[in-house]
């Protein structure tokens, strides 16, 4: 399957914790639930992937860490805010380049309409 393929299904399968759930809750609670309705479709599920910083020849551990990625090819950043804020959506297109992926979903779980909270992030390589 290609990235768009797993983001269109990606998207369908988030609708569902969206409508059990309701905004409201924090991004803990949306992640978990996503992860596993996304195992449950047979998607290949890794939360919480510590992503290290490489600069030149110096490798740091300093804390990035991607929510969920999807057979190793499409990360999913998962929110709870009220707005998203510019810095979001440059985390997951930091995410992408640190990792070498071409496409991530930004999603605030904390909208009314889900569809008004998903944003396609795509890394130009």
């Amino acid at each position: 399957m290609t990235e768009n393929d797993i983001s269109y299904k990606i998207i369908g399968i988030a609708l569902d914790p969206h409508k059990n759930l309701g905004p409201g809750l924090l991004e803990s609670v949306y992640e978990n639930a996503l992860a596993h309705d996304l195992v449950e479709h047979g998607f290949e599920v890794k939360k919480q992937l510590a992503m290290p910083f490489v600069y030149k020849d110096l490798k740091m551990e300093v804390g990035y860490r991607i929510d969920i990625l999807i057979d190793n090819k499409v990360i999913i950043e998962v929110k709870s805010v009220e707005t998203l804020a510019p810095l979001h959506y440059s985390q997951v297109l930091i995410y992408l380049k640190l990792s070498g992926h071409k496409l991530g979903l930004l999603i605030n779980f904390n909208s009314h309409v889900l569809k008004d909270g998903i944003h396609r992030i795509v890394n130009n390589l």
